[in-house]
């Protein structure tokens, strides 16, 4: 074993824990520090971002399936779009300049942080969960969710067509920089859909985690393809991130019970800023 990158097992907790108590990607962290800190070359960052989330994601997966917060036919619905354009953008990652990747990849992070920066404060989502109730009592609910305590979700899925269209989007940008689709998800299933946050998060997680998984098998081949010095750099590293991250999750469910999600945010939002200026930075050098 080499414990060259023995650093990353500590940093790989650190940065799940964060991701799983602010809901964002896994490898919204970990492709930027690959290209950054470790000068990973773009379509290899990418790729073990995506394999270290897969890990990451399967233990927040398990925990909804035991909550029985997840819709599985709203999921099977979107992964039907997600996972071919998953694919595609896997296939687009390798073909595309590696300049012209880190630059998607850091306005993808710029929208993200947008998007945390303008995040609804507690009286808007107060507002907006009233909103939701209303609409669960004016329109006939099509879906109901009952999870593990016995408490009943209600409501209706609208904009299909909407739905997969973001979905493919999302599921593009996660094959091609590892990041995109949750974000995507998120607003399609709560701002569009009014689907009650605990229902739209766990699915999401659901599909994501699988798309996700179905994008690393195809970065997984390449690295097996490559052998050599590749597939075993791949190996040094994912040896440590895999079990920070399987901690990390853990860690992260709790976490998101104590902090204040809104200042989580912000944070996230000025962090992921700073890592999209760097990587102009590197490409105005370069």
């Amino acid at each position: 074993m080499n414990l060259e990158y023995w650093y990353l097992f500590p940093t790989a907790i650190g940065i799940a824990t964060i991701a799983m108590a602010s809901g964002v990607e896994g490898a919204t962290f970990f492709t930027p520090l690959f290209l950054i800190a470790l000068k990973l070359p773009p379509e290899v960052a990418i790729g073990i971002g995506l394999i270290t989330e897969v890990f990451g994601f399967s233990s927040g997966l398990f925990a909804y399936i035991r909550k029985s917060l997840i819709d599985f036919k709203l999921g099977r619905m979107l992964l039907l779009v997600s996972i071919p354009m998953a694919l595609l953008g896997t296939w687009f990652g390798n073909i595309i300049p590696a300049d012209v990747l880190k630059g998607i990849l850091a306005v993808g992070l710029f929208v993200i942080a947008t998007s945390f920066l303008k995040s609804p404060d507690k009286h808007t989502l107060e507002l907006l969960d009233e909103d939701i109730k209303n609409i669960q009592e004016k329109k006939e609910l099509q879906t109901c969710i009952t999870d593990k305590n016995n408490k009943t979700y209600y409501y209706t899925i609208y904009n299909g067509t909407e739905g997969r269209l973001l979905a493919s989007i999302g599921a593009l940008f996660l094959g091609m920089v590892s990041t995109g689709l949750g974000q995507l998800n998120g607003f399609y299933l709560i701002q569009r859909c009014r689907v009650p946050s605990p229902v739209a998060i766990a699915t999401s997680v659901f599909i994501v985690a699988i798309t996700a998984l179905i994008a690393s098998i195809g970065h997984v081949i390449q690295f097996a393809q490559a052998g050599g010095e590749e597939l075993q750099m791949v190996l040094n590293i994912v040896i440590f991130t895999v079990p920070g991250v399987l901690m990390g999750a853990q860690l992260g469910s709790i976490v998101a019970t104590k902090l204040s999600q809104q200042k989580l945010e912000r944070a996230m939002g000025i962090l992921f800023i700073f890592v999209g200026l760097l990587i102009v930075g590197e490409l105005a050098i370069f």
